[in-house]
């Protein structure tokens, strides 16, 4: 059992350490990513920290507010398992060097909204 937990203990802190970076990178404080993800401050202190296992709705509006994909932060967190050995296109737009801030987010919103219209087209090819 101490191994599950230390498991889950290093998971958060791996999440909380990403979160970070990815506020960092898009040069928010913390208060901001809080005002903008509508968490308190001390909340979000903490899930960076990895004092606090936050829940898929608070992952999704972190997500939101730093504009990265909610599925990476779900992936960290342990809700969702990764897809397989690959990197995921949002980790592969992200790391990119040859593109600007601007840049990854403008092509991710792209990819995002593919996404939604394959996900909507599914939902009408089951009808």
């Amino acid at each position: 059992m101490p191994e599950v937990r230390q498991e889950v203990e290093d998971r958060l802190a791996d999440l909380g350490e990403f979160i970070r970076s990815q506020r960092e990178s898009t040069r928010l404080s913390v208060r901001r990513l809080a005002e903008l993800a509508e968490v308190s401050n001390p909340y979000l202190s903490q899930i960076e920290r990895g004092l606090r296992k936050p829940s898929a709705d608070i992952l999704q509006q972190i997500a939101k507010a730093l504009k990265i994909s909610a599925e990476s932060l779900y992936v960290k967190a342990g809700i969702l398992e990764p897809d397989g050995d690959e990197p995921s296109v949002v980790d592969a737009v992200r790391r990119d060097p040859h593109l600007d801030a601007a840049q990854k987010e403008t092509l991710l919103r792209v990819y995002e909204s593919l996404l939604a219209q394959a996900a909507h087209g599914d939902r009408d090819n089951d009808r």
